[in-house]
């Protein structure tokens, strides 16, 4: 497919640039291996540096995985000093395609939405692929829901009032997650904050061709991490693809709880992220879409000055002060 890719807003252009010049490997074919060497170059800050001289308090915890599994290893942050007697929650599972990341690497965001809103987070370790491929992850994942909300008084958390939220792959495991709880019959987050979710493992859209060769994740990284996840049915519409993998591949998608999807409008995932809040929409349920023009995958991460950044942190905030009813 010969496409032609949405040029990037010029400052955001010039931030991946400048990551460019500074990533010798962006050019050579990608690895899970790799993908870990480069984060693991760049090593996370301790949580306690991340949230400095806040009046937050983080515990790390190891809470029951699924059943014959491993436990799960969470952090919980919590206003130092709440009000009511019970907040509400917000649900964290981190991004790098299943295939890499850490969960400490959402740390700085959940520090600022605990600060700014008076919520108790419970910020995820799970499993990654191909060492753990599906339905490791997403499991796990939800195992961790279910965990925080059957001890949300123990938490100071209101059950009826946890969103479960994540970037990347953690969008679209967040989506996941949200699947399983309505078919499982919950317990079930009161929403669902969808940041350039990974929905999809076909990678037939026209996004997903148009950054083949730049952004901060390409096709090819792409198809390497669905890989990971699924073996050899990735990318095989006829294939027997669990829906909780890959929430595109839904056939229903009423029932879910309230969905906030964001991404930029020059990166590969703003197709099925597009489509799959039309078709919550479709199906009679409520979504709020945010396209941000011109910005890349991550955006927010990279380039936290930039306008965009500010009118997208601001969205996210707003939805959650009216879905979490602050």
């Amino acid at each position: 497919m010969r496409v032609t890719p949405v040029p990037y807003d010029p400052a955001l252009g010039a931030v991946l640039d400048a990551m460019s010049r500074d990533d010798a490997s962006a050019a050579r074919p990608p690895t899970v291996a790799a993908l870990r060497d480069s984060a693991a170059a760049f090593p996370l800050p301790p949580v306690a540096d991340v949230i400095g001289g806040r009046a937050i308090d983080a515990e790390e915890r190891t809470v029951p995985g699924p059943a014959g599994a491993p436990g799960l290893d969470v952090t919980v942050l919590r206003p130092r000093h709440p009000g009511p007697a019970v907040v509400p929650g917000l649900y964290n599972i981190h991004g790098g395609g299943m295939i890499s990341g850490h969960r400490h690497q959402d740390t700085a965001r959940l520090a600022d939405l605990v600060e700014q809103l008076g919520v108790v987070a419970v910020n995820v370790e799970y499993r990654l692929a191909p060492e753990h491929p599906d339905p490791a992850p997403v499991e796990d994942c939800y195992a961790g829901l279910r965990w925080m909300l059957e001890h949300a008084g123990e938490l100071g958390v209101d059950p009826e009032r946890v969103v479960v939220m994540g970037g990347s792959a953690g969008g679209g495991l967040s989506a996941g997650v949200a699947l399983l709880a309505r078919d499982r019959g919950g317990p079930a987050p009161a929403g669902q904050l969808l940041l350039c979710p990974m929905l999809d493992d076909r990678n037939t859209t026209v996004s997903s061709h148009q950054y083949a060769a730049s952004g901060t994740w390409r096709r090819e990284t792409n198809i390497l991490a669905w890989r990971a996840l699924l073996g050899e049915r990735a990318g095989d519409p006829a294939a027997d693809v669990s829906v909780y993998a890959a929430p595109a591949r839904a056939a229903d998608l009423s029932g879910l709880p309230p969905a906030f999807v964001e991404a930029g409008s020059a990166e590969l995932f703003r197709d099925e992220d597009v489509a799959y809040a039309s078709r919550i929409w479709a199906a009679g349920g409520q979504a709020e879409l945010h396209i941000w023009q011109g910005a890349f995958h991550g955006f927010d991460v990279f380039a936290p000055d930039h306008e965009v950044t500010r009118a997208a942190l601001a969205a996210r905030r707003s939805w959650l002060r009216r879905v979490l009813r602050l």
